[in-house]
C-alpha cells in the first residue's frame, strides 16, 4: 500500500511539474510575440514619422530660402467660397476670417518684415473705382502687394486703375474680364514684372462652375526688401 501510494505521489508531481513546464512556455511564446508586435509596432511608427513629409510655411511644397518670405493663396470659388491669402503662416485674409469679399480683395505687407500692414476688399462689380484708385495711390515703395479676385473683379475696373495695378509687376490685369479668375503677388516700386501671377477666363464651354472657371492657386517666396 505504501508503495502504491508513493507511486501516486510520484505521477502526481510529475504531472504538476509538466504542467507547470507546459504553462510557462506558452506564457514565454506569448511574451515573446506581445514583445515582437510591440518592436514590430514601434519600428513602423518610427518609418511613418520619418517619411511624413515636412510642412512648411503656409502649406506651400517646399521651404523658402533665407531672406524670402513664403505665401500661397488662392482665388474666390464662383460666388461661395472667398479667396484666401496666407504670408508667412498667417492667414491674412480668407472666408473663415470674414474679411473678404466680391471684387478685388487686397493684402498688403511690409517688405522688410513681412509683417502684415492692411487688408481690404473692392467691389468691382456694384461698387465704385475711385476708393480703389485711391488706395493703390497710398500703397508705400517697398510694399508686396497680394490680390485675388472672388466672384466678379473686372466690370468697374478703368484703364487708370488697370495702370496702377500694371505698375505694381501684373502682366495680365490689362486682359482681366467678367468673371474671371486672378491672383497676382507684385509690388510697389518693382523695377520688373513679377513672376507670381495666375489669371483664368471666363469661358462657358470650359469654366468648372456654371458662369466661373476653376480657382486659381498659387504659391512662392518673396525676397525680402534689403536697404
Amino acid at each position: 500500500m505504501r508503495v502504491a501510494g508513493a507511486a501516486k505521489l510520484v505521477v502526481a508531481v510529475a504531472i504538476f511539474l509538466l504542467t507547470f513546464y507546459v504553462i510557462t512556455q506558452v506564457f514565454e511564446i506569448k511574451m515573446d510575440a506581445n514583445l515582437g508586435n510591440l518592436f514590430a509596432r514601434s519600428a513602423l511608427d518610427m518609418a511613418a514619422r520619418s517619411t511624413k513629409p515636412p510642412r512648411y510655411k503656409c502649406g506651400i511644397s517646399k521651404a523658402c530660402p533665407e531672406k524670402h518670405f513664403a505665401f500661397k493663396m488662392a482665388s474666390g470659388a464662383a460666388n461661395v467660397v472667398g479667396p484666401k491669402i496666407c504670408v508667412e503662416d498667417n492667414v491674412l485674409m480668407s472666408g473663415v476670417k470674414n474679411n473678404v469679399g466680391r471684387g478685388i480683395n487686397v493684402a498688403l505687407v511690409n517688405g522688410k518684415t513681412g509683417e502684415a500692414l492692411n487688408t481690404k476688399y473692392f467691389d468691382m462689380w456694384g461698387g465704385d473705382v475711385a476708393p480703389f484708385i485711391e488706395f493703390l495711390k497710398s500703397i508705400q515703395d517697398g510694399t508686396i502687394v497680394l490680390m485675388g479676385t472672388y466672384d466678379d473683379g473686372a466690370t468697374k475696373l478703368n484703364e487708370e486703375a488697370r495702370k496702377l495695378i500694371a505698375e505694381l509687376g501684373s502682366t495680365s490685369i490689362n486682359n482681366l474680364g467678367f468673371r474671371d479668375n486672378w491672383v497676382f503677388c507684385g509690388g510697389k516700386g518693382i523695377k520688373t514684372k513679377s513672376p507670381f501671377e495666375q489669371h483664368i477666363k471666363n469661358n462657358k464651354d470650359t469654366n468648372k462652375y456654371e458662369g466661373w472657371p476653376e480657382v486659381v492657386e498659387m504659391e512662392g517666396c518673396i525676397p525680402q526688401k534689403q536697404d
